[in-house]
């Protein structure tokens, strides 16, 4: 196999030539010439990004405990390195070996937001592995996708072999022994393919036909050939004690996003926001044990050198053995130069008690996301926050001595209007109206309140999975409505206010629920030259739009109807876990400003119990 290594005269035209040169501490070394398989693990952002993915971290480690496999790594070249690639013809190459990745025996792409696409094919392209999956032979390797975008795998269903839909840790045994098994028996590409579409999880698109009615909309979704399974199922892991996880993770030289050690502590969340797909694809919850986290605090510290720790969860709070952690690192690190993070808190009490032992209350801020100005809108999107308690929580904050929140809401939610939008600022009024009643001889100067909003987009396996969508022109009226109404409040000196980018999020909800004909967007606008998409110096809209325009496909079409909650939708043959009927009703409530409570008050009947185990609480009886 080919060795490729950038040249010095390269690594000093780049910027930050340490992304592509490898050798970082805790990297797995193997001897290429001494293992079966060869697996390349593709994150497709730049390296700081893909570094910082605990996911890549799990599957790097789980794969390198394989005697018979070498798990190497990659990551999308920056446009500065791909413009050089392209122009001298070097194709696309592992960190671990700088072997092309066009000769490994699978590229693995985790796909975690909808703007890296473009990238994807920026992967296949320099790796110069056929866009199409149809047109690859044995001579290229099975691409194979993961991550929570595989929920609506559609729009990529081109340019992938498979689909791995649910976690991970489950059946990649599975998959490689068939695949070892079919090169030894000197079986076809497409015979290892129809026998990895009965593995569990996985899920092969060139196996399955799409026919659509004449108002677009689709028709069928069937399978080819018999033996295919007509839904996929999950892969989900039980319990999480018995998998593996990296305690002698990857430390790059360079800085990354997430420079600090990730101790992930439970899956799932009980919450039930009715926007959020994480919340209702990694259901049921799944904690962690005590000990075992505590165990690995201090290998992954000793381990790498870092002098963070963060806890990983959907909402930290609910994780049940918090208290019993946060005080053994506390107790254990906090003397010896180890700082502690905990993302993902609900703002009571005792999470400001441990906020205030591990931060520097004066230098740090405090992050809110009521994601609702109103209460009303809160209750529609099952937000589970009352306006008591966000200010009692601002309060407890500021008598803590805190003087800086950010507050994160989203525009463009179901039944928004006018005067939930001018709420968004109201609120952030009240919290420093709150603050400003302190005594002035304990306060820290003035309060700094930031509001971000970003813009709503519904994803599938969510209650909104059937609401439109607005337009790039309302998302910005509706930005200016708050902008107006933050320069009529009394501390308006005291509050900043931010908006996405209503380009981006436009896009973002076309290909959240695309079907397979976004495809050719896809493709059309990367050779437009479009990568990087969710980087906003590189972002061009007018690509995006021509690529629309020369495949003739509509944006309306795919964000501003209202879908009919019978229309099949292009994601309706996965199973999640989580019952159609359940999101039906909590559609329907969501109308009515219902609000569910969350799982541990009530079980809601959402389906996840057919997962035996987990903290699941509803009642089997």
């Amino acid at each position: 196999m080919e060795k490729l290594a950038l040249s010095d005269e390269i690594l000093l035209q780049i910027d930050k030539p340490a992304r592509y040169i490898g050798g970082e501490v805790n990297m797995v070394r193997k001897d290429p010439g001494k293992v079966e398989l060869r697996f390349a693990m593709c994150f497709p952002d730049v390296y700081e990004i893909g570094m910082s993915h605990l996911g890549i971290q799990i599957l790097y480690d789980m794969l390198n405990r394989r005697e018979d496999t070498y798990c190497e790594r990659v990551y999308s070249p920056w446009p500065d390195l791909h413009k050089i690639m392209k122009e001298r013809d070097i194709p696309l190459f592992t960190l671990e070996t700088q072997s092309p990745v066009g000769e490994m025996d699978f590229l693995g792409i985790t796909i975690q937001y909808e703007m890296c696409y473009t990238n994807i094919l920026q992967i296949l392209d320099l790796s110069k592995i056929p866009l199409h999956a149809k047109e690859r032979t044995w001579e290229d390797p099975i691409v194979i996708g993961g991550g929570p975008c595989t929920y609506n795998p559609e729009p990529l269903a081109d340019f992938f072999d498979i689909f791995y839909i649910g976690e991970g840790e489950t059946r990649y045994d599975d998959l490689l022994a068939l695949y070892k098994s079919c090169r030894a028996k000197d079986c076809t590409r497409q015979e290892f393919l129809e026998a990895a579409a009965k593995i569990p999880g996985l899920y092969v698109p060139s196996l399955y036909e799409v026919t659509y009615h004449e108002d677009g909309t689709i028709a069928s979704f069937e399978p080819v050939k018999e033996g295919i399974p007509a839904r996929v199922k999950k892969e989900i892991v039980m319990e999480l004690t018995d998998t593996p996880y990296p305690t002698k993770p990857l430390v790059p030289y360079i800085k990354v996003t997430q420079d600090r050690v990730v101790l992930e502590i439970m899956r799932g969340c009980i919450r039930g926001c009715r926007f959020c797909q994480a919340g209702m694809i990694y259901r049921p919850t799944r904690e962690r044990s005590l000990e075992q986290l505590k165990r690995w605090a201090y290998e992954m510290l000793k381990n790498t050198g870092h002098e963070e720790i963060s806890l990983s969860s959907l909402s930290s709070s609910d994780y049940t053995k918090l208290k019993e952690l946060v005080t053994f690192l506390i107790k254990e690190f906090q003397g010896k130069g180890i700082n502690i993070s905990l993302p993902s808190l609900r703002i009571d009490a005792f999470s400001l008690d441990v906020m205030r032992k591990v931060q520097d209350v004066r230098k740090s801020s405090l992050t809110f996301a009521p994601e609702a100005g109103s209460q009303r809108l809160r209750d529609v999107i099952n937000k589970g926050l009352t306006e008591e308690v966000i200010l009692e929580g601002a309060g407890q904050a500021f008598e803590g001595g805190w003087q800086k929140v950010k507050l994160y809401f989203m525009l463009g939610l179901p039944t928004e209007t006018e005067e939930d939008m001018r709420e968004i600022p109201r609120l952030a009024e009240r919290i420093a109206e709150r603050y400003y009643e302190i005594p002035k001889e304990r306060r820290n100067g003035k309060c700094q309140i930031t509001i971000s909003t970003s813009f709503f987009v519904p994803k599938p396996f969510t209650p909104f999975q059937w609401a439109p969508m607005c337009s790039r022109d309302e998302f910005l009226d509706k930005a200016r409505v708050v902008n107006e109404e933050v320069k009529l409040q009394l501390n308006r000196k005291s509050l900043k206010y931010n908006w996405h980018e209503a380009d981006v999020t436009v896009l973002e909800g076309v290909f959240a629920r695309g079907d397979r004909r976004v495809g050719r967007v896809l493709e059309q606008a990367y050779r437009n030259g479009c990568i990087f998409d969710s980087w906003t110096e590189f972002f061009d809209n007018e690509k995006w739009l021509s690529a629309f325009a020369e495949t003739g496909i509509s944006m309306d079409f795919y964000n501003s109807r209202v879908r009919d909650t019978e229309e099949l939708l292009p994601w309706d043959f996965i199973d999640c876990g989580v019952s159609r009927e359940f999101l039906k009703r909590e559609w329907e409530k969501a109308q009515k400003g219902i609000v569910t409570p969350n799982c541990r008050m009530q079980c809601s009947g959402c389906g996840a119990m057919q997962f035996e185990g987990g903290v699941c609480f509803e009642d089997k009886n």
